[in-house]
């Protein structure tokens, strides 16, 4: 989070971003994070916690949809590395999220596999409806963040580094117009 205070700023450090880095990460890696965030363009993790080399593992997927495959790579720095921190970061204005929310809505389907999208954000549009508010695509990009970190931090896997204070899980969003990432859920104490 200090990271995203030099990004709001622009006091960034650029931390870890050289040679002697890359050598020293050649032939290990130990991040202290890993985060799940969305394939939004502008929305690149290394840069929004002003990170370099080795720091962190970072997974992207349209509006933070999780299936198997990217379930076992959230699950990867923290049973094999002991990574104490995984982040799910939404956020504002997701193209993906509106798109499923849109499909879903309209009751349209997306073409091609963006479909496996939708049906993966089905929950937290379902939740969205459930709360309401002004802006539904948001709320659910909100629900989307809050529901799969609930869903990694129960994970049997993960729960019991959870349990003993291994691991903290968190959910988060991103404002495009400040930079700033504000924690919603599962903010270690």
């Amino acid at each position: 989070m200090a990271g995203n205070k030099r990004w709001v700023s622009g006091a960034l450090q650029h931390p870890d971003r050289d040679p002697n880095r890359r050598q020293f990460v050649a032939q290990k890696q130990k991040p202290f994070g890993a985060i799940l965030a969305c394939i939004d363009s502008r929305v690149p993790p290394e840069l929004l916690f002003d990170t370099g080399l080795g720091d962190l593992y970072v997974m992207r997927t349209g509006g933070t949809a999780v299936g198997s495959v990217v379930t076992g790579s959230a699950e990867y720095g923290p049973m094999t590395s002991d990574t104490p921190l995984l982040m799910v970061l939404g956020h504002q204005r997701c193209g993906a999220v509106k798109a499923a929310y849109d499909s879903l809505h309209d009751g349209k389907p997306l073409p091609g596999n963006l479909q496996s999208i939708v049906k993966a954000l089905q929950p937290a549009y379902e939740q969205a409806a459930k709360e309401g508010g002004a802006d539904p695509a948001d709320a659910m990009a909100r629900a989307q963040v809050k529901l799969t970190a609930t869903d990694l931090r129960s994970n049997k896997d993960l729960a019991p580094l959870v349990r003993k204070g291994a691991l903290a899980v968190v959910g988060a969003y991103y404002s495009l117009d400040t930079g700033k990432v504000e924690v919603l859920t599962g903010s270690p104490s």
